[in-house]
């Protein structure tokens, strides 16, 4: 196994540029002792340990790299669920994060602000798309939906909630309302906020197996269905939240038409068009944002993920209309506006500006479509190919024509990506059988290509033994 000795090799792994060098294979055997430590101070919803998985555990990150606890080297895949956008452990980050903590680590939230929130809050609504101006600075992703959904009940004075089917907004109890996956809200149902569940159009999978573009649920008429139907129950909307390209349910991309039916809709019958840009935002899609990729743009917009590309930060950013409906001090919290998190975010938004990642993401998710395509044509596991950006997803079907899901055969893909050090656990969708692929937007096209040929080395092998 290759190892990593010269002097050109570790500046590769300082850079963050290098290639894959195992030295055991993952999980190894350090991985497993800190797995069985684990396991006994944690509830079993941390983790997927209870699942009898033993994670690899991460050691140390720089750009496209990942060090493990037993010291293998990865390239990765995933930017640790599309987080590090301008690169793991990015230096400029780094030593903006410091030198801040040097300064003052905490400012009260509602009360004492600071200097580095009013900078990120003007930065964004420089930024963002439209009207949207105004920003309500949190920490997590749930917590930026949470704000959204308060947000457009206040000002609308209505209630219910229409959500997609195979979208995930979040595991907090309002997140979770509009979260549409069952094993998340079945010991909860009772808790949950007033929410519909309609469907997404996801085109690989429309349920009228339609290949045309007029297509009813493709094209958003069963939306249009559900807001017009004297009868249809649901009544009192207050906001529509919606991923650009769903996340969690399998990197799937919509039609344009259907994104711009949705708006048309929101806009004809008073509704808040509440788009969930915390996976698609900031480079992720080649755009800044997943809407711009359709022409569309929301009343409320949250972010999260890649905003810091790494240190954990959200906003809710909206127009200054919806905004004016808050009264003061009604959705505080303490750490709102944190000054080492506003620090983090205005590093990682001038990486992503002075380095091109916006464009160098667009340019680089063509290429890597292109050549997962061309692997398409040589594995029959290979049912489609999507993306859009560097988000990109392979869904691993039995049988093209019947488009049954091998979702073991796409697991045991995914192993041998690890085996051959490649990071790509993002593994799922909401029929367990998509490779979810979201690089870091530093990854360089060497790195990329070890990666590629090594999916091709995988799906070599697990086809061989069908």
């Amino acid at each position: 196994m290759q190892t990593y000795s010269s002097n050109s090799d570790l500046q590769a792994l300082e850079d963050g540029t290098a290639l894959p060098a195992m030295v055991t294979p993952p999980p190894g055997p350090q991985s497993r002792k800190l797995t069985e430590r684990l396991s006994k101070v944690e509830p079993p919803t941390s983790s997927v340990i209870p699942r009898g998985q033993t994670p690899v555990f991460w050691e140390r990150t720089r750009g496209a790299n990942i060090v493990d606890a037993d010291g293998n080297v990865y390239v990765d895949l995933t930017a640790g669920f599309c987080v590090a956008t301008a690169g793991h452990s990015n230096p400029r980050i780094v030593q903006a994060i410091a030198k801040q903590s040097e300064t003052m680590m905490h400012s009260q939230g509602g009360v004492n602000p600071n200097r580095n929130r009013v900078e990120l809050a003007e930065k964004l609504s420089d930024r963002a798309p439209g009207q949207l101006s105004v920003s309500h600075i949190a920490n997590t992703g749930a917590e930026a939906v949470e704000t959204a959904l308060k947000t457009a009940r206040i000002f609308t004075g209505k209630h219910k909630i229409i959500a997609f089917q195979g979208g995930f907004h979040g595991k907090t109890t309002g997140a979770l309302s509009v979260s549409s996956q069952n094993y998340y809200r079945a010991p909860f149902q009772n808790m949950l906020a007033d929410t519909t569940h309609v469907p997404y159009a996801y085109p690989y999978r429309c349920p009228t197996h339609s290949d045309d573009d007029d297509c009813f649920f493709c094209d958003g008429g069963y939306l249009e269905h559900v807001l017009t139907m004297p009868d249809s129950g649901v009544a009192d909307v207050a906001a529509i939240i919606m991923e650009p390209v769903q996340g969690h349910g399998g990197w799937i991309v919509p039609p344009k038409r259907f994104v711009q039916t949705v708006r048309r809709l929101c806009d004809e019958h008073g509704i808040i068009l509440i788009a969930d840009e915390i996976i698609t935002g900031f480079g992720r899609t080649g755009n800044w944002f997943g809407m711009d990729e359709f022409d569309v743009v929301p009343d409320i917009m949250v972010v999260g993920k890649g905003l810091a590309s790494g240190f954990p930060i959200s906003a809710t950013i909206m127009t200054e209309e919806v905004a004016d409906a808050w009264g003061p001090m009604m959705h505080t919290s303490t750490f709102l506006g944190n000054p080492v998190g506003c620090a983090a975010a205005l590093a990682s938004l001038a990486e992503i500006e002075e380095k091109n990642l916006v464009q160098r993401g667009a340019e680089l998710g063509d290429y890597f479509i292109s050549r997962l395509q061309e692997l398409q044509q040589e594995h029959h596991l290979i049912g489609e190919v999507r993306g859009v950006g560097m988000m990109v997803g392979v869904e691993f079907v039995k049988d093209r024509e019947t488009r049954e899901p091998a979702t073991e055969e796409g697991a045991r893909v995914v192993d041998g990506l690890l085996q051959r050090g490649v990071i790509a656990t993002n593994y799922g969708g909401s029929y367990h059988n998509v490779l979810k692929m979201s690089p870091p937007l530093v990854i360089t096209q060497e790195q990329l290509d070890c990666a590629i040929e090594a999916l091709n080395e995988s799906l070599s092998t697990v086809e061989a033994a069908l």
